[in-house]
């Protein structure tokens, strides 16, 4: 039996001396990979000198955001995944909604880990963390490690046992010409793109319970082109209900001759309490001015009735509060 199954947060392995998602080590010169790739940048018309600003407050620009990779890694499956990636991109909604959720699950994970890779650079650089342990709680370390986990079938075989680890919601948008933007909450591992004309929301590592929680109002706009306000609500109900989210899915996870055999525990478990904490309006509405800011709407605005908030859809279907 094979029990190699890499995971950087054992070791805190966020040094650059080894590749971001196999582990390998470099005998030359590190390789390095824009976080956001090239092709990206040159679709959306962005130079690459566009700033962010990152958890421990330090500005950067796009391009100067690299994570190592080993050349074999990179050539062989990360750069056709790419490719993969960008040609849907370039088709818009008819090409991103055909690609296989695996793929952009892949993608987006992979988006994602790179920044923490980055965030944990600089968390160590603020001595939050430390070698042998951290302020970081075990549960997000353990979060992050099973997200890690399954993005090894970017370059391995990964056989997920009858589930999906995701949320992943791709919708059409009325503006073909949308800019392109982009948000993720890492502590939640949720994350929103809009881009010519569509949209997607994903949550890594809620096994599908986000998109339940959510099925009434996602069964209306099914088909319908969104505005982007639309899309920027149903965007923000994602972040919201990620932070009510209360289980850390567990997995059983059986590495078996060069395969990852991943199994997910009953999220259930042993508890009797609802599977999210109890949805307030108040809070969602908070979440939801920020969301919406390009168009100025305010908290009081939006909350004016209180358990009605302000919505862009004719039937909103917010979930009851309690």
């Amino acid at each position: 039996m094979n029990t190699a199954v890499y995971n950087p947060f054992k070791n805190f392995d966020f040094k650059n001396d080894k590749c971001f998602l196999s582990g390998d080590t470099f005998s030359s010169p590190l390789a390095t990979v824009n976080v956001l790739p090239d092709w990206l940048l040159s679709m959306a018309n962005l130079t690459g000198n566009e700033q962010i600003q990152l958890l421990d407050e330090t500005i950067r620009t796009y391009k100067s955001l690299v994570v190592p990779c080993s050349a074999k890694v990179y050539d062989e499956f990360v750069s056709p995944l790419e490719d993969k990636i960008a040609l849907a991109f370039g088709k818009g909604y008819e090409g991103v909604s055909a690609l296989p959720e695996i793929d952009l699950f892949n993608w987006i994970g992979k988006l994602m880990y790179s920044f923490l890779y980055i965030e944990m650079q600089g968390a160590i650089r603020l001595q939050q963390l430390s070698g042998d342990g951290m302020n970081m709680s075990q549960g997000l370390m353990h979060k992050f490690g099973n997200l890690h986990t399954m993005l090894q079938s970017i370059y391995r075989e990964v056989v997920l046992e009858d589930f999906t680890p995701w949320s992943i919601v791709v919708v059409p948008l009325e503006n073909e010409e949308t800019a392109f933007s982009f948000r993720d909450e890492i502590n939640t591992l949720t994350f929103s793109l809009k881009f010519k004309g569509f949209g997607i929301v994903a949550c890594l590592q809620d096994n599908g319970t986000n998109r339940r929680y959510h099925q009434d109002i996602l069964k209306s706009i099914s088909g319908k082109k969104l505005s982007e306000q639309q899309f920027e609500e149903i965007a923000a109900r994602f972040f919201y209900s990620a932070y009510l989210f209360n289980r850390l899915p567990e997995y059983t996870i059986m590495p078996v001759d060069g395969v990852i055999y991943i199994d997910a525990m009953p999220l259930q478990g042993m508890q009797n309490k609802p599977l999210f904490d109890a949805w307030a309006h108040k809070t969602y509405g908070q979440v939801l001015e920020n969301f919406w800011k390009p168009w100025g709407h305010t908290l009081f605005e939006i909350i004016k009735d209180p358990r009605a908030p302000m919505s862009y859809f004719d039937e909103p279907f917010l979930p009851a509060t309690s």
